[in-house]
């Protein structure tokens, strides 16, 4: 279906979604915040993607909130009652998180294709994704500190997970920008190309390689690397015992034997 601000594109099991306000660097209003929820919700349900790339139209990955939305937030200030007004903040906060959180509640994996500026809000974005490739120009940058804010939209969530915990304190008390080649080898990125086109030609090939695979193993691989992260590894030996328990007799088990044995590539329904 058609979208306003973004735009979605499918083709050989890959949906390619892209931010699509390059003249707002791919700053998102709350309609934009809106779509994104939607798009990964539903992306999420079709049997037909196998993964998905993040990318931004223009010159730009994400700029994050759209400033004229943060602007608006002034209009709360009319309410006069302290708690009400602050239930009203929360709502809001809570609201774009989830918009958030739908990329990595996803059960397909979503690599991001991040250029040039990534901000404030991109970066809480981009964290959300299962992988993430940059070029050398790209910049990473936790922005909110430069706007008297705390960033809340899961960057100081998400972030100490990947990358050294001192590292994101330095990032997000200076918000100093993080190029590409650093963004690598803190292992904020996968991978930093030399330029945009070899990124998206790069991204590609990794989208096209995991998207031969078995769909219920990718899809079941998230959900297990998503559960390991935030449980001691007992629990998680349990869920994996449990995920397999369920999952692992399976048509795509038999076609993978079958391919091995005939010597020719899988064939893996959706």
């Amino acid at each position: 279906m058609p979208y306003n601000h973004f735009l979605v594109d499918i083709q050989d099991k890959i949906a390619t979604v892209s931010f699509n306000r390059p003249d707002k660097a791919n700053a998102l209003h709350m309609e934009a915040w809106d779509e994104m929820k939607s798009i990964f919700e539903q992306l999420s349900q079709t049997l037909e993607v196998r993964i998905i790339i993040l990318k931004g139209e223009g010159k730009h990955f994400c700029a994050g909130i759209d400033l004229e939305l943060l602007m608006s937030l002034n209009d709360m200030k009319k309410v006069s009652c302290e708690g009400r007004r602050g239930e009203q903040l929360r709502k809001f906060i809570l609201k774009l998180q989830d918009a958030v959180s739908s990329i990595e509640k996803c059960s397909k994996p979503v690599i991001a294709a991040i250029q040039n500026g990534c901000i404030g809000g991109g970066i809480d974005i981009a964290v959300a994704c299962d992988m993430r490739y940059c070029t050398d120009e790209t910049y990473f940058t936790i922005k909110e500190i430069d706007m008297g804010m705390v960033a809340d939209l899961g960057t100081l969530q998400r972030l100490p997970k990947l990358i050294a915990p001192g590292v994101v304190s330095e990032m997000a008390y200076t918000g100093r920008k993080v190029y590409g080649s650093e963004a690598f080898a803190l292992g904020l990125a996968n991978r930093s190309f030399g330029t945009i086109e070899e990124l998206h030609s790069g991204v590609t090939e990794i989208a096209q390689t995991i998207a031969a695979k078995s769909p219920l193993s990718i899809r079941g691989i998230k959900e297990v690397l998503k559960f390991s992260r935030d449980h001691t590894v007992e629990d998680s030996l349990q869920q994996i015992a449990n995920w397999n328990a369920a999952m692992i007799l399976s048509d795509d088990l038999t076609e993978a034997f079958k391919a091995t044995l005939e010597k020719r590539t899988p064939k893996y329904n959706d």
